[in-house]
């Protein structure tokens, strides 16, 4: 537990390290900005200028200088410096996914549990109030058993545009396409919104025909519970559509669907008498205010564990989540536990795409909430 700010350092300066920068300005003076390196000395440089961080030489300096490690690099490097920032018992916050393979995933996970620090992932779903708030209609009772689920994503592949994430292009550092570096975020949802996953049967494409990095997967999913779904995940070139999801969920008596924004919804609802009803905005955040955090810490006892930049409640914001998980020597959530659950869903994905298989079970070990 610590009685001063937390000092707070990033390794990676891009587009999600920028992000996750200005929620931290939430935290007011619970933090202090340590260091930042990134092998881009410009992209540092601006990101200190924006920040306040220090630009430091490497990695290892900058985890000299902070009890918290912001880990925002490309993915192929996030095992090498997860284990370093465990061995150091620094809390860990990283980016999604994980890492290239299941096994590297699975190595972390280990690595800072055996640790024994705080750490969080990026899957920043679970604190979304349209999700939360889809959550709660779907498991009150009057909606009743959950028979399927429809997920589509879609989104200009992320080599251009204002992502500019040349390396997602590269199989080497990104590991693979669509799946796991954009839709890792709507396999975490279907987890939380329906339920483990007990089986799937995949195909993929390569229409940009990059090594390995697939633009289009589907997948046919069947959960545990005995609910069945389908995950279309797309990569196109139609830079009018940056990142959109919609979700339908049939339930026995009530149909939900999350459309528009992954924040702010709106989220709808019709049910078998008739009425209806639709939320968006700062009604789904009042809705959730006070039940995010409990939701979350659920979800954190099962494992163990483009929103608006300062203005949300605590328990919309996950950094500064992570912050006072941090700051109080607790767990946080979603951690390394919960992403790995998802790590074994798409690594079971593509087992069935890649030998044109049907159903591939998923390992037990992914019935982690």
């Amino acid at each position: 537990m610590f009685t001063k700010p937390l000092r707070v350092g990033f390794v990676g300066a891009g587009l999600i390290a920028t992000f996750h920068s200005k929620m931290l300005r939430a935290a007011g003076d619970r933090i202090e900005r340590g260091g930042v390196f990134d092998i881009d000395r410009q992209r540092a440089d601006a990101f200190s200028a924006a920040s306040g961080h220090r630009v430091m030489e490497s990695a290892d300096e900058v985890m000299d200088s902070c009890d918290a490690l912001y880990v925002c690099t490309w993915t192929s490097e996030h095992p090498a410096l997860v284990h370093a920032a465990a061995q150091r018992g620094l809390a860990i916050f990283c980016e999604k996914p994980l890492a290239t393979s299941l096994a590297a995933a699975e190595s972390m996970a280990d690595a800072v549990a055996r640790a024994g620090i705080t750490n969080q992932v990026g899957l920043i779903l679970r604190r979304s109030p349209a999700y939360l708030f889809a959550r709660s209609l779907i498991t009150d009772a009057v909606a009743g058993r959950v028979m399927t689920v429809v997920f589509r994503d879609d989104q200009f592949i992320p080599v251009q545009g204002h992502y500019g994430s040349t390396w997602r292009g590269d199989p080497g550092r990104a590991g693979r396409g669509t799946l796991l570096e954009h839709s890792i975020h709507d396999v975490d949802m279907l987890r939380f919104l329906v339920g483990p996953v007990e089986a799937v049967a995949a195909r993929e494409s390569f229409v940009h025909g990059l090594d390995r990095i697939e633009d289009v997967c589907s997948a046919v999913i069947q959960f545990a519970g005995g609910a069945t779904g389908t995950l279309t995940s797309v990569w196109h070139d139609n830079l009018a559509r940056p990142s959109l999801r919609r979700v339908e969920v049939f339930c026995e008596r009530r149909h939900v669907v999350i459309d528009g924004d992954d924040w702010w919804g709106p989220v709808t609802w019709t049910d078998h008498d008739g009425v209806t009803g639709s939320m968006s905005g700062a009604q789904l955040a009042n809705a959730v205010s006070g039940t995010a955090g409990a939701a979350i810490d659920a979800e954190s006892a099962a494992a163990s564990t483009s929103a608006a930049e300062t203005s949300e409640p605590n328990g919309t914001n996950p950094d500064v989540a992570f912050v006072e998980a941090a700051l109080a020597g607790r767990p946080a959530s979603p951690d390394f536990a919960v992403a790995l659950a998802a790590h074994r869903v798409v690594e079971a994905i593509y087992q069935s795409a890649a030998d044109s298989r049907g159903f591939v079970a998923v390992s037990a070990a992914s019935t982690v909430a």
